[in-house]
């Protein structure tokens, strides 16, 4: 609902419905992030429950005003990312659950009832905005704070 707001109001099948046009688009295979490739893009190198300072980074429950705001208007972490605190909470790729596979990458169930969010949105409280948060959602929710962001996976640049 505006050129400079985040996504918002999606479900998970419509976030990955999104990448998949993307990829035709494009010839390049886009998706949702794994657990572990978006944690690591919201710690950016950090070791603590946020990037750096919460009300420098994030529109959350505290300062939001019960809205989306535009992308961009608070400070980007170290990798110069912006919202990846707060603003909207942001769709995974896998179920939620207990994590499987390596601990660098876990994998998560093969299935579930429901899909991974990460990072909180405007209506969260700070505990949901750090960085190690995560919970689920029906796929088929399309709550209002929740939006996602796609990657591109190494060597498809």
């Amino acid at each position: 609902k505006g050129d400079d707001l985040p996504v918002e109001t999606v479900t998970w099948n419509d976030a990955k419905d999104f990448c998949q046009k993307l990829s035709g688009m494009t010839g390049k295979t886009y998706r949702l992030p794994t657990e572990a490739e978006w944690e690591y893009a919201c710690r950016s190198r950090t070791t603590g429950a946020y990037a750096d300072d919460l009300d420098t980074m994030a529109w959350y429950l505290n300062n939001s005003g019960n809205k989306t705001h535009p992308v961009g208007q608070k400070q980007a972490n170290a990798f110069g990312l912006y919202d990846m605190h707060g603003n909207v909470e942001e769709w995974c790729l896998y179920w939620n659950g207990a994590y499987f596979g390596t601990v660098t990458d876990p994998t998560g169930p093969s299935e579930d009832s429901y899909r991974v969010c990460r990072g909180g949105g405007w209506g969260s409280g700070a505990d949901y905005c750090q960085v190690g948060s995560r919970y689920g959602h029906d796929p088929d929710s399309a709550d209002c704070g929740t939006g996602f962001r796609s990657v591109l996976p190494p060597g498809q640049s």
